[in-house]
Order: structure tokens, then sequence, then C-alpha cells
């Protein structure tokens, strides 16, 4: 009898032993507006669209069939957490739409003795949407204001950057109303040209419209101030919508 004890006694512990060897290491992978890639457990600054991979990272799992939750939470301004879905999958992929603040909590159970594991949760912020244009350009290939776009196809560096723009279309008119060109990406801009032509100077017009990712409607008409001689401030002034 107590050498059952004993053996039931040793039994545990290393299963308890064993239990507490398996772990995970959930992590976000995503591509930074520089083009750089990251792995983070907390993405502080996301710009929407923003495709995310989670992983689990298991380790220490021979002999033993995890089984994975991820709990994909949100945090609104004022209130509980809300519950957008589950996803039963070691590694799993969601592109991030909507700005907020999202809890992924990822619970790990093991099949063969039903330990679950600690939880753990990655936190992704997705800043609310920007969208400026300035009135001028001067595509005279000097290196300043050569395109004309939102703010930050000149300076990736610009305070003024767009960021977090889900929808958009932009198209440039001439003072008869004629397209002369257009585009779907904020990242996008004219080049000051019609056809492979360079167009005159004068003014022209741009007409926006797009969304950001907290809801917000960009509907931007405004003048375009084309210089070919060189850039100066006035290339620099903007209007927000």
């Amino acid at each position: 009898m107590k050498k059952n004890l004993i053996f039931l006694l040793f039994t545990f512990f290393l299963g308890v032993t064993a239990a507490f060897s398996q772990k995970v290491e959930p992590k976000a992978y995503y591509t930074n507006p520089e083009g750089l890639e990251q792995i983070t457990d907390n993405i502080s600054d996301g710009q929407a669209p923003l495709k995310v991979i989670f992983r689990a990272n298991p380790s220490e799992m021979d002999g033993y069939s995890p089984s994975y939750e991820w709990h994909f939470r949100r945090q609104p301004k004022n209130g509980t957490q809300e519950e957008l879905f589950v996803r039963y999958e070691e590694d799993t992929e969601y592109t991030f739409t909507e700005s907020g603040d999202y809890k992924i909590m990822l619970k790990t159970r093991l099949e063969q003795d039903g330990a679950e594991l600690d939880s753990t949760t990655v936190s992704v912020t997705i800043l609310e949407s920007r969208l400026k244009f300035p009135n001028a350009f001067s595509p005279n290939d000097d290196g300043t204001n050569d395109k004309y776009g939102a703010y930050g196809v000149n300076d990736e560096n610009s305070p003024d950057h767009w960021r977090s723009i889900v929808k958009f279309h932009a198209i440039i008119i001439n003072r008869r109303g004629q397209k002369l060109y257009e585009w779907y990406d904020p990242a996008g801009y004219w080049d000051g040209t019609y056809n492979g032509h360079p167009v005159k100077e004068g003014v022209y017009y741009v007409v926006v419209s797009a969304k950001g990712a907290e809801g917000h409607e960009y509907n931007i008409r405004k003048d375009v101030n084309l210089l070919r001689t060189h850039g100066d401030e006035e290339g620099q002034t903007t209007t927000e919508e």
C-alpha cells in the first residue's frame, strides 16, 4: 500500500513537473511603415490596415498535443473589453482595419492531462487616421517637392505623414475638368505629367475621397499650384480636411 502511494505521488510529481516545463511565447510578426520586419508582444503605433501574424512559439512539447485559443478582444476608451472572436490554431493571421486598443490572449491546454498553461497576451494599438495635402509642388527634379500627394510622399519623416487610411481615391483635373491622373493608394502621387508628358505651370485641382481607420470620412477638394522653376515656401503650406 505504501509503495503504491509513493508511486502515485511520484507519478503526480512527474506530471506536474512536465506540465510546468511546457511553455508558449506568443509574439506578433508584422512589417512596419519603413518595410522592416518586427517581432514583438506590444505594437504601440500600428497603422491600419496592418496585417499581423500571431505565433504561439511552443517549446518542450514532445509527447504533448497542445490546443490553442486566441481570444481577440478590443478595449473601448470607456468600458470593459469586448471579445471579438476566437481562433483555434497554433499560428493565426489577422488584418486590423479599425483604430483602437486590442488585447490578443493565448490560452493553451495540454490534451494529455488537461493542464492549462499560463495565459499570455499580445497588445496591439492601431492609431487614428491623419491625411493632409499641400497646396503646391515643383516637379523639376531638384529633390524638393517633386511629387504631389498626401503629406509624407516627399518626406517620410514629416510629422504630418498620412497614416491609418483604409480607403483612398484621388484625382487630378485641369481647369476644363479633364482628368489627368488618379491613384488609389495614399502612398501614391502625381508627377506633374499627362500621358507621359509634362504639363504646363499653373493651377490644377485635386479631389480626394478617403476613409480613416476610426471611420472618419475625408472629402478634400483644393487647388494645386504646379511650379516648374524651383521649390518655394508656397509648396509647404497645407490645408487639413
